[in-house]
């Protein structure tokens, strides 16, 4: 992923060269293929490009326009030869070039017609206007930040947090909502500081800011076909389809392997493609991931049976005892969020397996679970029943779900008029208890944040299903925008079930044709049968891991408790230190406890702990 950097001076003084200087070293760990830089008169601009394509390495950024105004580009576009052909430009435009042509014709109008993984800034002088935009569920990061007479953006928090000249406060909704699930998309960790959203734009000039949202999917649209046949037909076509674009690269590709149906479809179908010559990556490669420490959580059966699928072995890598569970910050590295720690020992693996390949790009099945009925939830379908009024399908729905989870069909009944009540409602479904240990002011004004956003399902307008389908991608666009990115291992990182294509056909379609009762991803078992190996598609639902992170809390235990004298989450309000100690001391006694909570709110405090060492910072 390219880096972007810029600051802009209001009042039309030139950009400080020393604090220019100082971007650039705080940059360098991520100037892989060089960089270059854009001085005018009250704006900077610096460039650090990251090639995974041919068309990138001729690309001249940052690129200035015919009309003055200067592009930096992060991305991928998928659709660049159809706007080629709309824009009349030469058959070897880069994808720079594209969007600039895009921009010049059609203004913010050109957003929703880039598909693909991206974040822009168009810096226009001659208008003295500034535009930020992420593509549209948020795969490439892009931060800014509103200071005293000047604008600063960065698709990494470093440079913003480092050269801010002060220290920040930590914002309370963005710890509630690491603490619930994940964040809002928009927030940062830091007051002030903020993410552009997925699928909007930010637009800056003297005395104006706005922020908007420039697309979004139509309820109205409805695939509807005679037979199964005829859906799994479709998938096949926007899932290959979608894997191709990600397989550009002039460097062999990484896919992750788990054994589980989304990253082993993604590799068998990546595969085919291969074999046909209809990508331009000259390899593919895997790397998968285990642990003999977690009973419940074998994936060696799994992702060695597509191994032997595909004739040839992956990188696999031992999580060993504690997994990808570590607390303590072992780096004088400034850390941007409480969700950037890796264990080094694990990184250092990552590293080398990519550079044994020479891989740049990595595939991750993140998505899938969500977008293709891995948690197989009945109450979409029938929300969409009661909303049409559709009684006997309803009826007939309802005993079917009730036999298979054997629950009498009136609760399950309730539970589905439950999704149309406030969120606060105690019939609501989906509702959580905020963790025993935070405290309760705290929890009283972040208690949507801590619920994960929580929305109630309208009656009338698009289905309830489809409603549902964007309540779950906004989840997915907080827990994206809430990864960062590293300078260790430095990829790109894409998803294929993540392709907006795919998902207009997903949320256009019946709800039973991904969950039925008894059958979980149904059409994605259906339409892969004979492509993924049988062992991963009729495996059953992945176990969440217990003993890995109690294993690391035990191991532990002397770092964590050594915190107890004086908690940065306890002193901030956010947590009672006395409860917490005591869940702490029941996870070593093998007592029930909620461990993804603990987990996210010791990360949380080993991370304030760890701003506290550095210098000037106060928390």
């Amino acid at each position: 992923m390219s880096i972007l950097f810029g600051r802009w001076n209001f009042d039309g003084k030139p950009p400080d060269p020393d604090y220019l200087e100082k971007a650039k070293s705080i940059l360098a760990p991520y100037a892989k293929d060089g960089g270059s830089v854009h001085v005018g008169t009250d704006a900077a601009i610096l460039y650090y490009p990251f090639h995974t394509t041919n068309e990138s390495r001729r690309e001249l950024q940052p690129y200035h326009s015919p009309s003055g105004a200067v592009y930096t580009w992060d991305g991928r576009l998928d659709n660049g030869p159809e706007l080629i052909v709309e824009l009349i430009l030469a058959n070897d435009a880069t994808d720079v070039e594209i969007l600039a042509a895009s921009h010049a014709r059609w203004g913010a109008d050109c957003f929703p017609k880039l598909l693909g993984d991206w974040a822009l800034a168009v810096w226009e002088p001659f208008r003295s206007a500034l535009t930020l935009a992420r593509d549209f569920v948020g795969t490439r990061h892009l931060y800014y930040a509103i200071g005293s007479g000047h604008v600063t953006w960065s698709t990494v928090l470093d440079p913003l947090v480092l050269l801010a000249g002060r220290s920040f406060a930590i914002n309370a909704e963005y710890v509630a909502g690491w603490l619930g699930s994940f964040p809002a998309a928009h927030l940062t960790p830091y007051a002030g500081i903020h993410s552009v959203p997925p699928c909007a734009l930010v637009f800056l000039s003297a005395g104006k800011q706005a922020v908007r949202k420039y697309w979004d999917f139509d309820g109205t649209k409805r695939i509807r076909y005679r037979t199964d046949s005829e859906y799994e037909e479709h998938f096949r076509t926007v899932f290959r389809e979608s894997v191709r674009r990600r397989l550009r690269s002039d460097a062999p590709v990484l896919a992750e392997l788990s054994g589980g149906m989304d990253s082993s479809s993604i590799v068998c179908v990546a595969d085919a493609l291969l074999a046909a010559g209809a990508v331009s990556t000259p390899r593919l490669d895997t790397v998968s991931y285990y642990s003999d420490s977690e009973p419940d959580w074998n994936e060696w059966p799994y992702f060695t049976k597509v191994e032997e699928k595909r004739g040839r072995s992956g990188c696999h890598i031992n999580l060993g005892p504690h997994g990808f569970f570590k607390f303590a910050f072992g780096t004088q590295r400034f850390v941007p969020n409480p969700g950037s720690n890796r264990p080094p020992e694990l990184t250092a693996q990552i590293v080398n397996c990519m550079a044994a390949g020479g891989n740049r790009v990595i595939l991750s099945g993140i998505g899938g679970d969500e977008v293709m009925g891995g948690v197989p939830s009945s109450i979409p379908e029938l929300c969409d029943l009661l909303a049409q009024a559709n009684f006997r399908p309803l009826a007939r729905q309802l005993k079917l779900w009730a036999l298979n989870k054997r629950e009498p069909w009136l609760h399950l009944l309730l539970s589905t008029c439950g999704g149309f009540l406030p969120p606060t409602s105690i019939a609501a479904t989906g509702a959580r208890k905020p963790a025993p240990w935070l405290r309760r002011v705290f929890v009283s004004d972040q208690r949507a944040a801590l619920m994960g956003y929580p929305r109630r399902l309208r009656l009338f307008g698009p289905l309830p299903s489809f409603q549902e389908n964007l309540n779950t991608l906004e989840a997915i666009r907080r827990r994206l925008t809430c990864s960062t990115l590293s300078a260790e291992p430095y990829c790109e990182k894409r998803y294929p079930y993540l392709d907006r294509s795919l998902l207009e056909f997903l949320y256009a379609i019946p709800r039973e044709q991904l969950v039925r009762p008894g059958h979980r991803r149904s059409l994605m078992r259906r339409a892969l049968c004979g492509i993924v190996p049988s062992e991963v598609l009729t495996r059953k639902r992945k176990a969440f891991l217990q003993r890995t992170p109690r294993i690391a809390i035990s191991a532990e235990w002397n770092s964590l408790i050594g915190i107890s004298p004086l908690m940065a989450c306890a002193s901030l309000g956010f947590v009672d230190q006395t409860v917490l100690l005591e869940a702490l001391n029941k996870v070593r006694q093998d007592h029930h406890v909620a461990i993804v909570p603990l987990i996210r709110t010791l990360s949380l405090e080993s991370w304030l702990r760890h701003l506290a060492t550095l210098p000037s910072w106060e928390t």
